[in-house]
C-alpha cells in the first residue's frame, strides 16, 4: 500500500470516529409519555369554579438529554381521548362532551412546532392544540426538571371556548352559566 493510500484511510477513520462521537453527543432519544402524566381543564360558572382532569394521555417526544440537563426538544406530540376528562359530576361530564363534539371528535391533540430554551428549567414551546375539532396555536411558557428516567414538564395555558369554535356550556335552562375563560395545566413526564 502506497503511504498516500495509508494516509488517506488514516484521515478517512479519524473522521469517522470524529462523526461518531459528535452524532452520539447529540443524539436525540425518545421518550414516551407515563400513566403517572396528568392533565386539567378549569373554569368558573355563576354556580361555583370547576375542574375536570385526566391521566389518560398518551405521547412521545424526542429529546437530548446531555450531562444531566436538557439541551433540545425537537418533538413532541401528547394525545388525550377527550371524554377521558371528568368531573364528579356525570352531569357536567355530559355537557363537557358535548361541548367538546366528542361524538365527532375523539381526541385533544398538541403537537410541538418549535421549542427555545429561556434558562436551565425554562423552555419557551410554540405549538398547535387541537380542540372540539378547531387547531390553534399557543406558546406555552414550561418548567423542565430532568428526572433519572428521563423529563418532566409543567405549564399551563390559557384559552377560551369561542378559541376553539365551542359554546360556552350552560345548565338548568341556561340559569348557571360557565365563564368564557378556561385554564388548561399539565403535568407530564416522559421517560425511556
Amino acid at each position: 500500500m502506497t503511504k498516500m493510500k495509508t494516509n488517506t484511510l488514516k484521515l478517512l477513520a479519524v473522521v469517522t470516529a470524529f462523526l461518531g462521537i459528535s452524532t452520539f453527543a447529540t443524539a436525540q432519544k425518545s421518550y414516551t409519555l407515563d400513566s403517572k402524566s396528568t392533565f386539567s381543564v378549569a373554569g368558573t360558572s355563576t354556580l361555583h369554579d370547576w375542574e375536570m382532569k385526566s391521566a389518560s394521555g398518551t405521547g412521545t417526544a424526542s429529546l437530548n438529554i446531555a450531562n444531566g440537563k436538557l439541551t433540545d426538544i425537537e418533538a413532541l406530540t401528547v394525545t388525550l381521548l377527550a371524554e377521558s376528562v371528568k368531573s364528579e359530576k356525570k352531569s357536567m361530564d355530559k355537557v363537557a362532551y358535548e361541548t367538546l363534539k366528542t361524538d365527532k371528535n375523539k381526541n385533544i391533540k398538541y403537537v410541538l412546532k418549535s421549542a427555545e430554551k429561556v434558562n436551565e428549567t425554562t423552555w419557551e414551546l410554540t405549538g398547535t392544540y387541537t380542540i372540539a375539532g378547531v387547531s390553534k396555536v399557543y406558546k406555552t411558557s414550561v418548567k423542565t426538571t430532568v428526572t433519572k428516567d428521563g423529563l418532566n414538564l409543567q405549564g399551563s395555558n390559557k384559552i377560551t371556548f369561542t378559541d376553539f369554535g365551542m359554546k360556552s356550556p350552560t345548565a338548568m335552562l341556561g340559569t348557571i352559566k360557565t365563564g368564557q375563560d378556561l385554564t388548561i395545566k399539565f403535568n407530564l413526564n416522559f421517560n425511556l
